[in-house]
């Protein structure tokens, strides 16, 4: 408006003129402020991981459904402690409670466990919105990888249960065909259901979800449950009465408890099936341990909402990596050749002979643990000396592997401190007592050690890779030689090529790496030994002499399962230090 006729107009005329314009220019703030609004709403819809409002670290919901926890929880418990009084009562009172029970019960839970992760891959994970994310830290493809073997080796093992008792179908309970073909099926499904589904943060069905996978961790620690007594009994050295000293027998309470002597296999192949799927128990229990970790890491993120951040990738290799991987299969071929020689020796009749045995398997323990426990402090004192950050945020993964590190290491806690007394109390009497003094001893500090380098390794933030760099070169220098080779692309004078170099490793990233290899070599062995059958505990009987049998069965048949799997989990736990040092 101009000046001149601003003055031709009245006071009240300027003022209905200013009046006007504040209100047009309100209205198209207005205007501007829906169409930003409606700009950011399409936004939103196009984007998934900026329909809720996420923070550096994970957001959890589903606060009204507390109920579905402790559902699921409930659901848990009862199976456990059903199954607990099932496997007691077919162990100490196989007349009432047999085994035969006891796989009936497995099928029952076993049967809709399989069916709703059926009804998980065909229905709940296809439903809108169903997973929006996944948790990269969930199900690492080593894992799912190691889920697989130990999964392939379970279904060898159920073959060989149902060839084995094919032969007793004349005069045994039909049962124990069954339950191996059910057992196979679940183990088939699950793995195929883990594979896939390991990472979802599941959005729908959460209370339905929750209750699934609880009964899915039940059946698998009923499984293991079942296979660690299993097993134990199997490996139990039973006191002879005749002698003073124990030996080995391959007579299974449990199974024939409820079985008749009379019952004669119907082919001639039953003894080798026998001794053929004993062997495969411990890839069995692993199978069940992984799958129940993997369980129970999906569990936790049921309605979780994670960070859309791609992972870090690290790649296996073992470039700049020598000495720990060289020291670290010595010990594993070593450990190898003395559990051969120890399982043929311990059951000589002579006791010279049962004694070198044992002398040897001390031997090869104790400088195991010796050299483990020096690599261990190295490592803690680099870790000391890195300037790494400590992951923050919640990770359910890493803290149920802290959990499991801890806790599965009191087994052998248990073991070690009984036999440390036992020793102290009877008299430390010849070389035999004094080395299993000296490697239960060891093997404590080491445990204690070797779990402060795990937690600490596994809390750390993870390494960028920068160390591939390009070197960009001018063609003018390499004129020479490029012209030594055909090429049919004519290249400027002025271009140039980024040539990928490779950096060697910092000596304590180095070190580390190192470090890990030999000790996760090293933890392979250690479970290899007591895992597939070595019993230095029942083969030297101060323990059942100081104990009394009963009291010390107990101690190493609870504790020493714990200790096999604290090894194997050891081992995953350190492959994982090993990626990311």
């Amino acid at each position: 408006m101009d000046f001149n006729v601003l003055k031709s107009l009245d006071f009240h005329d300027v003022n209905l003129y200013f009046h006007g314009l504040c209100l047009e220019a309100g209205k198209r703030d207005e205007a501007e402020g829906v169409q930003q609004i409606s700009t950011v709403h399409a936004a939103a819809l196009g984007q998934r991981s900026s329909s809720v409002a996420l923070s550096s670290t994970s957001v959890w919901r589903d606060r009204a459904g507390s109920w579905g926890w402790m559902l699921s929880a409930f659901i848990l418990l009862n199976v456990l402690i059903l199954g607990c009084a099932l496997v007691s009562g077919s162990v100490f009172n196989g007349v009432q409670v047999s085994n035969t029970h006891l796989q009936v019960f497995l099928i029952i839970i076993i049967i809709p466990t399989t069916a709703w992760m059926l009804f998980y891959k065909a229905y709940t994970c296809r439903e809108e919105e169903a997973v929006l994310y996944k948790d990269v830290h969930a199900g690492p493809v080593w894992l799912r990888g190691g889920l697989v073997l130990f999964g392939v080796c379970s279904l060898i093992m159920d073959v060989f249960k149902i060839a084995y008792y094919v032969g007793y179908t004349h005069c045994d309970s039909p049962v124990k065909i069954v339950f191996p073909v059910v057992q196979a099926v679940f183990i088939l499904v699950q793995t195929y259901f883990l594979w896939l589904h390991a990472k979802d943060c599941v959005q729908v069905q959460r209370n339905v979800t929750r209750c699934g996978l609880m009964l899915t961790l039940a059946t698998n620690l009923m499984l293991w449950m079942t296979a660690v007594t299993e097993e134990s009994l199997h490996q139990t050295v039973y006191p002879d009465s005749s002698t003073n000293y124990t030996s080995r027998t391959l007579l299974l309470r449990a199974a024939a408890a409820d079985g008749d002597s009379s019952c004669q296999c119907s082919h001639t192949s039953c003894s080798i099936f026998e001794h053929a799927y004993y062997y495969l128990y411990p890839f069995n229990i692993e199978y069940s341990l992984f799958a129940s970790a993997m369980t129970y890491v999906m569990w936790k993120n049921v309605g979780r909402l994670v960070d859309d951040h791609p992972p870090h990738e690290h790649r296996f290799h073992l470039r700049d990596v020598l000495l720990g991987p060289a020291g670290g299969l010595v010990v594993l071929v070593a450990g190898i050749a003395t559990f051969v020689v120890y399982e043929v020796d311990v059951l000589a009749e002579e006791q010279e002979k049962r004694d070198m045995a044992l002398t040897m398997y001390y031997v090869t323990n104790t400088v195991t643990i010796i050299l483990m426990t020096i690599f261990t402090v190295a490592g803690c004192v680099i870790f000391r000396l890195e300037r790494r950050e400590h992951a923050s945020g919640k990770n359910p993964t890493r803290s149920l592997d802290m959990g499991l590190l801890v806790g599965s290491s009191m087994g052998q806690f248990t073991v070690s401190y009984f036999t440390i007394v036992a020793v102290l109390g009877m008299g430390i009497d010849g070389h035999v007592n004094a080395l299993n003094l000296a490697w239960s001893i060891l093997t404590v500090v080491e445990l204690c050690l070797q779990n402060v380098f795990i937690i600490e390794g596994i809390r750390r933030e993870p390494h960028h890779d920068v160390r591939r760099a390009s070197i960009f070169s001018n063609l003018l220098a390499l004129h020479a030689q490029e012209e030594r080779r055909p090429s049919h692309i004519p290249m400027s004078p002025r271009s140039s090529i980024a040539i990928p170099v490779h950096k060697p490793l910092p000596w304590k990233r180095k070190m580390l790496k190192e470090i890990s290899a030999f000790l996760l070599l090293s933890n392979i062995i250690l479970w290899i030994m007591p895992a597939f059958g070595a019993r230095p505990q029942f083969d030297n009987p101060i323990g059942t002499e100081f104990y009394e049998f009963h009291m010390w069965v107990a101690v190493v048949n609870i504790g020493l399962p714990f200790g096999i799997f604290y090894r194997m989990h050891s081992v995953a736990s350190l492959f994982e230090v090993y990626l990311t040092s």
